[in-house]
């Protein structure tokens, strides 16, 4: 419950007309001024009209620096509103425009940046923000003398940005530095009073009280003799001050400063700006603690109804709420499912949610319309992205120039799709903005033998939800974020094939006990209604999408760490007991099994294995080479403006076992010699112009390279044979955004290469990147591995996974991998066939079952 730190937008440059001589008509001007008074003034619905009558009126000529100003106006009276949807096209258009009159070196470029900035950070957008911020802060320092307040208020941005970060150690000498500028300038009382409130904001995040009461109180002390008792913000610092006595535990002290600021933005922004919705969390919060559960509750319920309740403070507040029976028990989870649905939506979610809009469409038709608009749609948001890092200077004003006019054309283009769907289609929107589920809805997707489990994180305190076909319940997990993500991260750690070996126990192994641990947190609290159940349905979130949930243990080991790698055999793992299929979200079960109605692939599995990373190797020379190398990051073979692809060939190893595990699996089902695609052949090119909607099982077996982070063009990417010639067609890495083009009709993607669920960027939510990609482009189940993985280890498991399924079609994927693993641990000819890192790596992501269980 960290209250928002107000950006300093107060003096002409954050919305005034870059008026030059010709253009500044007195009507104009006077219509400026009272804009910029009454968005200071937090009137916003007053200034939207006239804000729209200027730029109706600058429309009627050429564009112009007069133009710009006056969307930027705009631009911000709808965020005030907190229509931020609204704002971003306007800012975006302004910078176009100025970008043009002015160039992108002016210092005219700055406002436009900062609002634009302002509002990715809003949307906690921080990547996106803060180049913008530093490009703001550098035109200013190079073009305005030091003590300048226009560089002040930029130093407050980029502060306001790391503080929202809780980088702390970076902030705070920024905001002195700003403070110390606009202490220095005649009039700036309210930027003074801003930054004053800033500051305290981070000493409060430190920890350190007693030094942060002193500025929020001179703070609250300013704006209310400059600005009157009922400005938008004297309730900022208002909110400020009583966070501050909360965290004190000063709660008499802390009630009547919530109330009071939240009966203030009530009356200046309305009951349904974010900033409202913040204020009713605050004092939900407070209520609770306070134990006032009856009071914090019609808080609760009013954010909850709009989609702006905190996902900590709500839970809390409805679990008690249910406890004390001030509600219905059923009423009380279906709230809290609502909140988790609002608060969590996925990347990989949000693609199965796509897919599932396309099946709904049903005519081939109008569904490869639907797919075309989502195309565009995603093309638009690249070309946004590459227009604003040309802005931020990470690109060329080439880029920017051609890519505002392929924008131009993908928006005539979704202009005539939206009308074409609105007549043939009118249930497209309704179907692309999806209501979230009831927990009665949830269980009529359950079949009798399912447990379907989700996760929702906060800051001090977590919650597991559990659900069967006729049964719910869901309890408190006393760990918050950071205490969860830091247990995933060491768990994680002894998972290196490396460490399997016949040697005695030694430090870095796997850590049964802390699994055991893991597992009496997570699902202890719901063990009672869920551990019979053949089939567990799980839904992670933040750090738990990194967690492989099958290597959990149920029962507490005689070590954590065994005397000798065959200890490892005998631990409880979960997976003995639970087939356990991994879900990207509590909506997308209701569309796998949505999608899973569609017209099956007539055939049975293509093939992709055993790719030339390095065509002057001598193959038939070639030792079996491991699918464990390092977690290979695109980012280690990025140069200039491509891939140093001799680099990437030397550091990938030829797979030819994986040519073996292909054929094998292809042998058992009955795949014709053609569809196996191997060596020279497990090319981009070939996988493009392949027909890949035609069969049911797309395979690739190869390494997997995790994201990197450089130019924002570094993707989670599969490596496939390097051409001699690259190519835009083919540079031998097949990366999300090419796997989110292809056509699929897929029951089952098979993704045996290293690291496949790792997200876009260090410390991104695991299920994104190729996961999102494969389920957009029509898949309805994936098998990926959670970590580099040993290759006889990887073809044993896979091809034992579709032995099985072959023997008894109904067995389901998610049994089948399960009794795979089981065999491999089971197989005592080898003591290290019981380390987990070998048998584990595999996860299945999406629909476990052989088919709907209905």
């Amino acid at each position: 419950m960290t209250p928002r730190i107000r950006l300093a937008l107060f003096s002409l440059f954050a919305g005034s007309l870059c008026l030059n001589a010709a253009a500044r008509a007195e009507n104009l001007f006077t219509q400026s001024g009272k804009v910029i008074q009454l968005e200071r003034a937090g009137k916003y619905a007053e200034a939207l009209p006239l804000a729209q009558t200027m730029v109706t009126a600058l429309e009627k000529g050429p564009p112009s620096r007069d133009l710009a100003g006056a969307l930027n106006n705009l631009g911000q009276v709808y965020g005030g509103l907190g229509q931020d949807a609204v704002a971003e096209p306007i800012y975006k258009r302004a910078l176009g425009i100025l970008e043009k009159a002015a160039g992108l070196d002016s210092v005219d470029m700055a406002p436009e940046l900062t609002n634009l900035a302002a509002l990715y950070q809003r949307q906690a957008r921080y990547a996106e923000a803060e180049p913008l911020f530093k490009r703001a802060l550098a035109l200013r320092e190079r073009s305005l003398p030091p003590g300048h307040p226009d560089v002040g208020q930029s130093l407050n941005n980029l502060a306001t940005l790391y503080e929202r970060q809780d980088r702390h150690s970076e902030s705070e000498p920024l905001f002195r530095r700003a403070l110390a500028i606009y202490q220095k300038v005649p009039g700036a009382e309210p930027a003074v009073a801003t930054l004053l409130n800033n500051l305290g904001q981070v000493l409060k995040a430190e920890g350190r009280y007693a030094d942060a009461e002193p500025p929020i109180r001179q703070s609250l002390a300013i704006r209310e003799k400059v600005l009157g008792r009922d400005h938008i913000d004297v309730a900022r610092s208002l909110n400020n001050l009583a966070d501050l006595y909360l965290r004190q535990q000063r709660y008499v002290d802390a009630e009547p400063i919530f109330q009071r600021a939240l009966a203030i933005r009530d009356k200046t922004v309305g009951p349904d700006h974010p900033d409202t919705a913040a204020s009713v969390n605050n004092l939900a919060s407070l209520y609770q603690a306070q134990g006032r559960t009856a009071d914090a509750l019609p808080l609760v319920e009013r954010v909850t109804a709009g989609g702006r309740a905190q996902l900590g403070v709500a839970l809390a507040v409805l679990h008690d709420a249910q406890q004390k029976q001030l509600m219905p028990a059923e009423k009380a989870f279906d709230s809290a499912l609502d909140v988790i649905q609002h608060g969590a939506q996925s990347s990989a979610a949000s693609a199965m949610n796509k897919l599932a809009v396309r099946i709904a469409a049903g005519s081939d038709h109008l569904a490869e319309l639907v797919r075309r608009d989502q195309d565009l749609a995603s093309e638009a948001e690249r070309l946004d992205k590459a227009i604003i890092a040309a802005l931020s200077r990470q690109g060329s004003p080439r880029d920017a120039a051609t890519g505002r006019e392929r924008l131009a054309a993908v928006g005539a283009e979704r202009a005539s799709l939206q009308k074409t769907l609105a007549k043939e289609f009118p249930d497209y929107a309704a179907l692309s903005n999806p209501l979230p589920l009831k927990g009665r809805d949830v269980q009529a997707l359950l079949s009798d033998d399912e447990a379907m489990v989700l996760f929702a994180l906060a800051d001090k305190e977590s919650f597991v939800l559990a659900l069967t076909r006729d049964r719910f319940d869901w309890r408190r997990i006393p760990l918050g974020t950071d205490a969860l993500s830091q247990r995933v991260y060491t768990f994680r750690r002894g998972l290196d094939v490396g460490k399997a070996s016949d040697s005695s126990g030694k430090a870095g192994l796997f850590d049964l006990g802390l699994a055991n641990e893991l597992y009496a947190s997570l699902f202890g609290p719901v063990e009672a209604l869920v551990k019979d159940k053949r089939s567990l349905l799980v839904a992670p979130s933040g750090a738990l999408t990194a967690l492989p949930f099958h290597l959990l243990v149920t029962e507490k080991p005689l070590a954590a760490i065994p005397d000798m790698i065959e200890g490892y055999r005998n631990a409880a793992w979960l997976l003995k007991r639970q087939a356990i299929s991994v879900l990207p979200s509590v909506s997308s079960l209701k569309v796998a099994r949505g999608v899973a109605q569609r017209d099956r692939a007539t055939k049975p599995m293509t093939g992709f294995g055993d790719p030339v990373f390095d065509p002057s190797e001598d193959r038939g020379k070639r030792r079996t080479a491991s699918r464990n190398v390092t977690n290979l990051a695109y980012t280690d073979f990025w140069q200039g403006a491509g891939v140093d692809r001799g680099r990437l060939a030397q550091a990938l190893p030829q797979l030819p076992d994986t040519a073996d595990e292909l054929k094998e699996v292809g042998k058992d089902l009955g795949v014709a010699a053609s569809d196996i695609h191997l060596g020279a052949d497990a090319s981009e090119t070939t996988v493009k112009q392949a027909p890949l909607a035609d069969y049911r099982i797309v395979y690739f077996a190869t390494h997997g390279l995790v994201a990197g982070d450089i130019k924002g063009v570094a993707e989670p990417s599969l490596a496939l044979s390097i051409p001699k010639v690259p190519s835009l067609l083919d540079d031998g890495l097949l990366t999300s955004s090419e796997v989110a083009g292809l056509k699929l009709n897929a029951d089952f993607v098979v993704l045996s290469a290293c690291n496949t669920i790792a997200g876009d960027r260090p410390g991104a939510e695991a299920l994104s990147g190729l996961a999102r990609a494969f389920f957009y482009a029509g898949a309805r189940s994936l098998l990926v591995t959670h970590w580099s993985v040993d290759s006889e280890a990887a073809t044993r498991l896979a091809t034992s996974t579709f032995d099985l399924l072959k023997a008894e079609p109904k067995l389901g994927r998610a049994e089948a991998l399960r009794r795979a693993m089981l065999a491999y641990l089971a197989d005592s000819s080898s003591a290290r066939n019981a380390y987990p890192a070998l048998w584990g790596p595999f996860a299945l992501i999406g629909e476990g079952a052989a088919d709907v269980p209905h």
